[in-house]
């Protein structure tokens, strides 16, 4: 019982998290979100179903693509599978940051749902100011805070969003891929990060002229070799001047 009584203050600052740029971005990118189902015919219970299921917004967005091209069942799940399947070197790498020794395997499996870029850069970024015992319940606040959050907000502005201005809807809907570029840029570790991120953002213009449905695959696996190689070409000649240097 004390343990748990320890756990909520770490769980009530992860909830205050909802209060952040990141989420406030997330947000109103939500809202663009709602605004582009709603448009698409995709029913009420859907639209908040597929917000507290599917979660991650460019997945969501592949799953709307999906149902609006009249695609089978196991063709949009693969479809949304293979849109997911990038947070997973996240929940790789969160894991074993927030975990104890006596933290049981199905809750992190089950905050594993959780992670997505915004709440991935977010406790990342506040990780060294909470301790060991306290992260995963930081994380488990501020995760269902903000699902929470966005499945009552998209509720709320369903069929109310077709009253505001396009534009608007559409401005809101793009500061997600801003707010993506920009907090990873800033949470980036590697020098690998930022050559993969420069290099992606030249090959993306460049390869959806040649392909439209495959060109954004393209630029992320000749973006992401190019940076992998660049990388150890440099770490490599870094080593070999540290040696030399007296």
């Amino acid at each position: 019982m004390s343990n748990t009584i320890k756990q909520w203050p770490w769980f009530a600052a992860g909830m205050r998290g909802i209060f952040s740029g990141p989420a406030l971005v997330l947000m109103s990118a939500f809202v663009g979100f709602c605004g582009f189902a709603y448009e698409a015919g995709i029913p009420f219970g859907q639209v908040i179903f597929m917000t507290g299921m599917v979660w991650a917004l460019p997945a969501q967005l592949v799953l709307v693509g999906a149902m609006l091209a009249g695609a089978s069942l196991p063709a949009a799940f693969i479809a949304v599978t293979l849109s997911s399947m990038r947070l997973m070197p996240m929940v790789a790498a969160l894991v074993p940051e927030i975990r104890t020794r006596n933290t049981p395997t199905w809750l992190l499996l089950l905050l594993s749902h959780f992670v997505a870029v915004t709440a991935w850069v977010f406790t990342m970024q506040r990780l060294d100011r909470v301790p060991r015992e306290g992260r995963v319940a930081f994380f488990a606040g501020f995760g269902l805070t903000l699902t929470g959050t966005n499945i009552i907000l998209v509720g709320v502005l369903y069929g109310v969003i077709s009253h505001l201005p396009a534009m608007l809807a559409g401005a809101l809907f793009f500061l997600t891929p801003i707010y993506f570029l920009t907090s990873i840029w800033a949470s980036a570790r590697g020098i690998e990060v930022y050559l993969a991120m420069i290099i992606g953002l030249v090959l993306g213009p460049a390869f959806h002229f040649l392909s439209d449905d495959l060109g954004l695959l393209y630029a992320g696996l000749l973006g992401g070799t190019l940076a992998f190689g660049l990388e150890r070409i440099i770490t490599a000649r870094r080593k070999k001047r540290a040696q030399t240097t007296p």
